[in-house]
């Protein structure tokens, strides 16, 4: 690849990093995935400073990738919990690669410390990478980077 031509200014991995690049934030991606959706739920499974917790919900809001959703419980006040949007929900393969990785190269005596199955049949779910033609892509070796032209 001739790399004069690429703009590394447009690179959306440094984009996406810029929403959700920082630890607290996929944080809550992962808690909101496993089905938390209030704020007191992500505070008290996390861990994080209530500060930095309602920084981080509400750029995560702000980016589109949660949307608040008020509610009530009775005899209380109103409230809001953060539910994913599509957006949101369309990371979920990225944060799936990270586990995975983490998972292979992290966890204690090689065992990952949770798992997900297919609720349908039970399956290990896992990432895979494939080109358009259906072909499995193995890794970096395998592909090959092309600029797109800017448009006019």
């Amino acid at each position: 690849m001739d790399e004069s031509t690429w703009d590394r200014s447009r690179c959306s991995i440094a984009g996406a990093l810029s929403v959700v690049g920082e630890k607290w934030s996929l944080l809550v991606l992962r808690e909101a995935f496993l089905g938390v959706r209030r704020f007191a739920d992500f505070h008290r499974t996390l861990g994080a400073p209530r500060a930095v917790l309602t920084d981080r919900l509400g750029t995560l809001v702000e980016q589109g990738l949660l949307t608040r959703v008020p509610y009530q419980a009775e005899g209380e006040r109103q409230r809001h919990e953060y539910r994913l949007t599509a957006k949101g929900r369309d990371l979920y393969p990225t944060l799936i690669a990270l586990m995975a990785w983490g998972d292979t190269y992290l966890a204690d005596e090689g065992r990952a410390p949770l798992v997900l199955q297919h609720r349908e049949c039970g399956a290990p779910v896992r990432v895979e990478l494939v080109c358009a033609a259906g072909h499995r892509v193995e890794g970096a070796r395998d592909v090959r980077p092309v600029p797109q032209s800017r448009p006019a």
